[in-house]
């Protein structure tokens, strides 16, 4: 099956975090970073990491929801959120190899990103400032995804060595 999903380019994100502010307001209404759906940290100075949903070919997150509030879009394969249904129970970042949903600070509903309906906002915004650290990727479904699947801080941990040599080891 072939699907969309954005991967990182983490040595490119300068952490100017437009992704998290397009995100929030193309679903909330109003800049909110702590609700958007792509979150970048940095867990050391000098490393920034976006984190987001990596569209997992056996999707977890789905199989843990004790109440099918969690579903895979056809069209984008993305993690769709049922409001309704949803108790914000966690069970879905726990399930999740790199505990990327998160929940709504108003709702306390999960929050995964849903792909913007095949045309994510937070890579469109990453593309225009030339950073290009999200890119919008069709491709078929892979067990390789899980790669991008990881906790942020693990990541940062690869990225502190890779820039900084022993100093990154320091700082780890």
């Amino acid at each position: 099956m072939t699907s969309i999903w954005i991967v990182r380019d983490y040595e490119s994100c300068t952490g100017c975090r437009r992704c998290e502010l397009a995100c929030s307001l193309h679903h909330e209404g109003w800049f909110w970073p702590e609700a958007s759906r792509v979150r970048v940290f940095m867990p050391f100075p000098g490393v920034e990491v976006p984190h987001l949903c990596a569209q997992c070919d056996d999707y977890p997150c789905v199989e843990a929801c004790p109440t099918d509030a969690l579903t895979v879009d056809e069209n984008t394969t993305a993690v769709l959120v049922d409001q309704e249904k949803c108790i914000g129970c966690s069970k879905c970042i726990g399930a999740c190899p790199g505990s990327v949903p998160i929940l709504n600070p108003e709702t306390g509903k999960a929050t995964i990103c849903d792909l913007c309906d095949g045309d994510p906002e937070c890579v469109k915004v990453c593309h225009e400032a030339r950073y290009d650290a999200l890119r919008l990727v069709e491709e078929r479904m892979s067990k390789n995804r899980k790669l991008f699947s990881r906790h942020p801080i693990e990541v940062a941990r690869d990225l502190a060595v890779k820039f900084f040599g022993e100093k990154g080891e320091e700082v780890i």
